[in-house]
């Protein structure tokens, strides 16, 4: 499997050779740049730290290339915690749709799942920022985690790290819920995430880091985790959940909340993108080309919705996530009117995200009340 040739000792092997020059940024001073509102600004932007909040990231800097900006705010940029909901979804949504089908949940299954997802998602990060930063697309991305901490090979070890430890929470559900469906789903996902971003293969500059993000995260995450929920006790006559369109329509909408997240991330970098070779969709068709996916994106995502509802493919109480549908607009509206702004476009995905949290939290609420039956 291709996970496995990585090793911790290549790990700390540094075949870049800039990474010599590396310093950690946590340490450096910020550069004294001239700020467009004049050096008062400037002199704000050097001595305070503000708080973590990714609101605050258009206005402390350019899209990542600034130079004027708290150290507060880079650390918030590099940790990605509001990204770590694609995590949380695909998991709450695929046991959900278990419960829907069974009427069991397995607390201390889900929550060592959890575990194993976040730290899946942590390699993704860590090793999307390695490998970015030898094909030197992160070489001016403050918010890196190479940059930050000055070490390529400490980064990649930690993503490693962070695989295994995820590998071993996911092989210890699998053992207790006596599925081989839910291991087998779940490292399809994981190499998608492989075949994304790491060599030889690096197909997001290729452009195909949309599909790869939605099948890993749609159907394979969200129903993977959905046979998670399988129990190996005979006595109460289930063994092996069935594959139903109930969980395949749930995981084709988580699957598509968290490509609009991907997507929309590529929106502040497409100069640097370019400059690299990587040739990511909005490479090709430009932030107004973008601008459209993102508005027939979320509308095809309410019309999915309304027709799975009203076909019983999902039950009619799924609706509750129509109840998302203001923040739907307001993705639409702020992209189709910053599209162009690098400075404000940063905050596309983290709008993308709060849409992906609630849709998704509605549809599990949705699936949870049809099984309880407390609305008709």
């Amino acid at each position: 499997m291709a996970p496995a040739a990585l090793t911790p000792a290549s790990a700390l092997s540094s075949p870049s050779l800039h990474t010599a020059t590396l310093t950690p940024l946590v340490f450096r001073r910020p550069t004294a740049a001239p700020s467009p509102r004049g050096s008062r600004g400037a002199v704000s932007a050097r001595r305070t730290l503000r708080p973590l909040n990714p609101r605050f990231a258009t206005k402390a800097f350019s899209g990542g290339d600034g130079d004027g900006f708290s150290r507060a705010t880079l650390l918030w940029r590099a940790a990605k915690l509001p990204i770590y909901s694609v995590a949380l979804v695909p998991l709450t949504v695929g046991t959900a749709a278990a419960y829907h089908q069974t009427g069991l949940f397995f607390a201390k299954r889900y929550l060592i799942l959890l575990s194993a997802s976040v730290l899946v998602i942590t390699w993704l990060n860590l090793s999307n920022d390695v490998y970015d930063f030898d094909t030197g697309a992160d070489r001016n991305k403050k918010e890196s985690v190479v940059n930050i901490l000055g070490s390529r090979g400490v980064t990649q070890f930690a993503a490693i790290t962070s695989l295994v430890l995820g590998f071993m929470g996911l092989f210890w559900a699998c053992a207790d819920a006596g599925n081989f469906h839910f291991i087998l789903l779940v490292t399809f996902a994981i190499l998608c995430g492989y075949v994304y971003q790491c060599p030889p293969f690096r197909l997001s500059y290729l452009g195909l880091g949309e599909p790869l993000c939605f099948a890993a995260f749609g159907p394979f995450a969200t129903t993977s985790f959905y046979f998670s929920s399988s129990c190996k006790n005979l006595s109460n006559g289930i063994n092996s959940l069935p594959l139903t369109s109930t969980v395949l329509a749930s995981s084709f909408l988580v699957g598509l909340t968290t490509t609009l997240i991907l997507f929309c991330s590529h929106f502040h970098q497409i100069d640097e993108d370019l400059a690299v070779g990587k040739m990511s969709p909005l490479v090709r068709i430009g932030t107004r080309g973008g601008s459209e996916v993102v508005k027939y994106g979320v509308i095809s995502l309410y019309i999915l919705l309304m027709a799975f509802s009203l076909c019983k493919v999902l039950p009619l109480t799924c609706l509750l996530a129509a109840l998302t549908i203001p923040m739907g607009k307001l993705v639409i509206d702020f992209v189709e009117k910053n599209h162009n702004d690098k400075i404000k476009i940063f905050m596309a995905k983290y709008y993308c995200v709060r849409l992906h949290a609630f849709f998704g939290s509605a549809l599990a609420v949705g699936l949870f009340l049809a099984r309880t039956r407390i609305v008709a």
